[in-house]
């Protein structure tokens, strides 16, 4: 099997330290633990139900970390995919606290998980907001404040715009925010070295085993092309790729495709893009996200679709929107581009839920599942062993279902982003 076999063709793939496949499903087992979904949530739920003791199979659709878990910015940020003062307007200053927590929470055991298992994915520090209407900086400075002064958190500094130029090599910004406790990681290699440590904890992991149904009568069966899972407990961690396994995830959760273009390597002209090495998200609401790799090329990632279908040359795609911010660059070729389906809510907050008593989700990440992910599958892991504060807090999130249900969600969710993408414009 070639190396980047079962993988999309990205830069992430070619510099991955790629595992032997692991088989495919193809008789009826018996777990006590079925997991749908071989990405963060899935492979840090097995890793550590499996470290409890417990018979973990974990189900994948294609190859461990092939969805969003493996193609995604790489971007480590702090907090939810809602400001806090967003979370404070609909949940309390009390549950917008305790969801902060629990956030640094994850970015700790993310980084933990990283250290203990030798996880090598090219951690680094800094995350920058960068504010592309100057309207919006008095707030990124505010909110910098608040973070220190109300969250306790000293990690988060206003920049001006002459501060954000000296870093980002953009005349496209007005100023924002540096996060010096974010960062960034190859998010590919991540994926794996979780799947590493999972299966050296006992976890059975079987790729190329979608799973097609769920049958819940008594115990639970999770029934692929070509055998079954018989299980106690299920949890569905598929997040936008399970599209059509459970309607009961799908009111909720949605599948958009996100793009990345890799550049070539830009030499010394690197350190006159991001001179400090750190990870770049604006202020859109369609994000223009990107980073430096260690050889140095520009990471990417910009613009969207909604549909299933990812479209068929994303670096020609996503090159209009990287020119747009380095103009400077309209002489650097393109090495790599590829997308990928990530889910989405309609407040941007994951679903975290016990949808039976025998089976358990967490989707709709909404872009923040590097540092989310993992630490929502240990949740789950930890739900079915009855520790249920934390999973129960987000539980109450403001996760309301998409208008119309699976059918009316894509007409209604294309209106909408057109109108915030027209609003960044203006």
């Amino acid at each position: 099997m070639a190396a980047s076999e079962g993988y999309a063709a990205s830069w992430y793939a070619a510099t991955a330290h790629h595992l032997p496949p692991f088989p495919p499903l193809n008789s009826t087992l018996r777990a006590e633990v079925c997991i749908v979904g071989g990405g963060y949530t899935g492979l840090s739920a097995a890793l550590h139900l499996a470290a409890a003791g417990l018979d973990v199979v974990l189900l994948e659709a294609s190859r461990v970390g092939s969805g969003a878990s493996g193609r995604n910015g790489g971007q480590i940020h702090s907090g939810q995919r809602r400001d806090q003062d967003w979370l404070e307007a609909h949940v309390g200053l009390d549950d917008a606290k305790a969801l902060w927590n629990l956030a640094e929470e994850a970015k700790a055991l993310l980084h933990a998980l990283i250290a203990r298992h030798r996880i090598d994915c090219d951690v680094r520090p800094g995350m920058i907001i960068a504010d592309h209407k100057p309207s919006y900086v008095a707030h990124s400075h505010a909110y910098a404040k608040k973070l220190r002064e109300v969250y306790g958190y000293p990690h988060a500094a206003p920049l001006s715009r002459e501060e954000l130029r000296e870093i980002v090599g953009s005349d496209a910004y007005y100023g924002g925010m540096i996060d010096h406790g974010g960062g960034h990681l190859h998010p590919l290699n991540l994926a794996l070295g979780l799947a590493r440590a999972a299966r050296d904890a006992g976890a059975r992991i079987f790729e190329q085993s979608r799973a097609v149904k769920i049958e819940e009568a008594g115990k639970v069966r999770v029934v692929t092309a070509q055998g079954a899972v018989e299980a106690d407990f299920v949890l569905e961690c598929g997040d936008g790729l399970q599209d059509g396994l459970d309607r009961r995830v799908d009111n909720y959760v949605m599948p958009i495709a996100n793009y990345i273009a890799a550049t070539e390597p830009l030499g010394v002209r690197a350190r006159d893009i991001i001179s400090n090495d750190a990870a770049v998200a604006d202020s859109r609401f369609v994000v223009n996200y990107y980073r430096l790799s260690p050889d140095g090329r520009l990471l990417f990632g910009g613009g969207e679709s909604y549909t299933r279908r990812l479209r068929p040359n994303p670096g020609a795609f996503v090159r209009p929107y990287m020119l747009k911010i380095f103009p400077q660059l309209g002489d650097v070729r393109i090495d790599y581009g590829w997308g990928g389906i990530l889910g989405i809510t309609m407040s941007r907050l994951p679903f975290v839920r016990r949808l039976s008593p025998r089976v358990l989700t967490a989707a709709g990440y909404s872009g923040q599942g590097v540092m989310l992910a993992p630490y929502f599958g240990m949740l789950l892991g930890e739900a079915l062993k009855t520790q249920l504060g934390a999973f129960d807090l987000l539980a109450r999130l403001p996760v309301p279902p998409f208008p119309g249900g699976p059918l009316m969600r894509w007409p209604l969710l294309v209106a909408g982003m057109s109108y915030y993408a027209l609003r960044d414009r203006l």
